[in-house]
């Protein structure tokens, strides 16, 4: 194997080692583990819950509309899926990955409800993986359409 061989079979890898790590965090909002104490920071109220649910209610309508948006663009991967197109209307008109977002506002809404440090542990690490793998899908599109440095610009976040 040449360097160029495996540069490109460890690049891969981590792609989907960030993809496997996004869906494994996200499993584990669902699934209370006995031996995990699920120590809460304080106690939850009625108005943290209230609160926590509803980030997660809106959180979920933003990601409903980001799907629906990028339609056959749509993929758990960082790098574009081949024949894919820019996609800078509707929800991206206002952030350039809504997706990721509503999964950090998701998991930290479920922290919200449940105010232990089990799930803040969860809500970080979904935030640093999620940003490792923004870095390296906004690579991606940078390389693959000329116009994405412009709707960088123009899209902040």
């Amino acid at each position: 194997m040449n360097k160029f061989q495996l540069k490109f079979f460890l690049k891969a890898a981590y792609e989907k080692i960030l993809v496997f790590l996004q869906f494994f965090i996200i499993s584990l909002h669902f699934f209370k583990w006995e031996f995990i104490p699920e120590k809460q920071i304080i106690q939850v109220t009625s108005f943290s819950y209230f609160l926590g649910f509803l980030i997660i209610i809106i959180a979920f309508i933003i990601l409903l509309f980001a799907i629906k948006d990028l339609g056959r663009n749509l993929s758990p991967f960082p790098r574009p899926i081949k024949d894919c197109n820019l996609v800078t209307k509707g929800i991206y008109r206002f952030t350039r990955h809504p997706m990721y977002y509503s999964l950090i506002f998701i998991s930290f809404g479920v922290f919200i409800t449940k105010l232990s440090i089990y799930y803040l542990f969860l809500s970080i690490s979904l935030i640093l993986i999620i940003k490792f793998k923004i870095n390296l899908e906004e690579q991606y599109l940078k390389n693959k359409f000329k116009n994405y440095l412009f709707y960088k610009n123009k899209v902040k976040y």
